[in-house]
């Protein structure tokens, strides 16, 4: 086992973005005065459980792709706090030398459950269960909840996007590449978010330290800048068919596109092809990009380049390019930077960390958040999550008390939680445990997938849920119900809370 676990970790270990991050003081203050206030009552070991889910899909989605787990991972295993940080929390003036030593020696040592990442889940459903003493369990809440939340936003932005350039499927004839380096909150943020853009659909980043740090391939041509410094366009794209002719992409709107940009670009593509080479592409960053993509393919066919790509950015996101799909504009891939790597239209998925079941008396008893908002009110208990294929497409999901036992495949009445009166049943199933282990009393048992089987995993997860519920617009509810005996439990509690 030991050797699994360090060959797991040696996946991301070696990677420079996450070398000596020990993140003790990524933590909102409250997690630390909850802590001490735990300490000071002598409670600090009492065992808990947490869960880790999001209640409604960003952007009118129909589903959320999964990610941001392999840095909560990372994070764990490594958290720790360092001198300086134990020096700053001593001059907080907040805690006491008895409790900054458990932070001294503080080392995660709890368990972990998870929905490996690429998986498409949907709201309610436990994304990481976290169980351990409460002095631990509660400090990781904002750091996992941090990372979660936005690679998964990103992630779902990015199959949107791809989605609508070119349908569920990947094919790389119509690639969206991430550009959102220059536009993102901060560094970390263009670096996590370039992951989860290429985990989502994207086929490459510019972000170069994304690429080194994931293995995500990079691309990138030139700006306008290039062509501004050379006496002329022309000489630019010389300048440039000389260093890359190979790989000749010209940006050919820093003037006109028409009358200049896509004639010198075809002239340099004449030079290109005297020499052995030919013009792999031109980008458009600007104007009406349906017009002047088709004016020029036209002009590239005419001129004997009817394989040169044409490639367009400028402000892009999926509506955009749905748009331009509809005007028959013939673009072979698109750069697309803000609205992806801000996930602009919905710039947050809201996940929340809730406690569902503390251990005493020899076994784990529930605990519920009641609310006047009904899907505000937890699922209390310890719990998995199944998922029900019928003919290889996921019919619906399943929470689940953990000790249940698993649905045998024959008929099985689901309902809504809230509305009852809905119901269906399911046949001929075949059922898939999501949650998997991650941690086991601190040591890591996960094999660490690449990136390029998390991106594969979206693909394959696309092709098993049904279109209508994948439209972008007014999308078919997927089911996510409880079992009976949850409900019941949950019912029971909230009427008790309620007395």
């Amino acid at each position: 086992m030991q050797n699994r676990v360090e060959s797991a970790f040696s996946a991301v270990s070696s990677l420079p973005i996450y070398s000596n991050r020990r993140e003790g003081l990524l933590t909102d203050l409250y997690q630390l005065t909850m802590m001490y206030g735990y300490y000071k009552a002598g409670q600090m070991d009492k065992r808990v459980v947490f869960d880790l889910f999001y209640r409604s899909n960003p952007c009118d989605n129909g589903y959320v792709v999964c990610a941001g787990l392999e840095q909560a991972i990372v994070y764990l295993h490594s958290l720790s706090f360092d001198d300086g940080e134990i020096a700053y929390l001593r001059n907080l003036g907040l805690f006491d030398e008895g409790f900054l030593r458990h932070l001294e020696d503080f080392r995660f040592t709890g368990t972990v459950y998870a929905i490996p990442e690429g998986t498409l889940v949907f709201p309610h459903e436990p994304l990481l269960r976290v169980e351990g003493p409460i002095f631990q369990a509660q400090l990781v809440e904002s750091a996992l909840l941090s990372f979660i939340n936005h690679q998964s936003l990103i992630a779902t932005k990015a199959a949107r996007i791809t989605h609508a350039a070119r349908g569920a499927v990947i094919d790389e004839a119509h690639a969206v590449s991430e550009f959102g380096l220059r536009r993102a909150q901060n560094a970390d943020a263009a670096i996590f978010g370039a992951r989860a853009s290429y985990i989502g659909g994207c086929s490459s980043t510019s972000n170069v330290a994304a690429g080194h740090n994931f293995g995500i391939p990079v691309s990138g041509t030139q700006a306008h800048s290039w062509v501004q410094s050379f006496p002329s366009e022309l000489d630019a794209f010389r300048a440039y068919a000389a260093a890359y002719p190979a790989n000749t992409v010209l940006l050919v709107d820093t003037y006109d596109v028409l009358h200049s940009g896509v004639l010198h670009a075809i002239q340099v593509g004449r030079e290109l092809r005297e020499k052995g080479f030919e013009l792999a592409g031109i980008r458009i960053d600007s104007g009406d990009l349906a017009y002047l993509s088709k004016e020029a393919r036209k002009r590239l066919d005419r001129a004997g380049f009817p394989g040169t790509k044409i490639i367009v950015s400028d402000d892009l996101d999926e509506e955009t390019i749905r748009d331009l799909i509809l005007q028959g504009a013939p673009i072979d891939a698109w750069g697309v930077g803000t609205a992806l790597i801000t996930a602009k239209d919905c710039p947050a998925l809201g996940g929340v960390y809730k406690l569902s079941a503390e251990y005493r008396d020899g076994y784990y008893e529930p605990r519920i958040k009641v609310s006047e908002n009904p899907s505000k009110v937890t699922n209390p208990g310890k719990k998995k999550v199944i998922r029900l294929y019928v003919d290889g497409m996921a019919s619906a999901d399943l929470i689940m008390l953990e000790d249940e036992p698993l649905p045998s495949g024959e008929g099985l009445t689901l309902f809504d939680p809230i509305h009852t009166y809905k119901q269906k049943v399911v046949t001929d199933y075949t059922v898939r445990e999501l949650l998997v282990p991650i941690f086991i009393d601190g040591q890591l048992v996960y094999e660490l997938p690449s990136v390029e089987a998390i991106r594969d995993l979206v693909q394959a997860e696309l092709q098993t849920i049904a279109q209508e519920t994948l439209r972008p617009k007014n999308p078919h509810v997927y089911h996510v119900d409880l079992s009976l005996q949850l409900w019941e439990l949950k019912r029971d509690l909230v009427h008790k809370m309620r007395a």
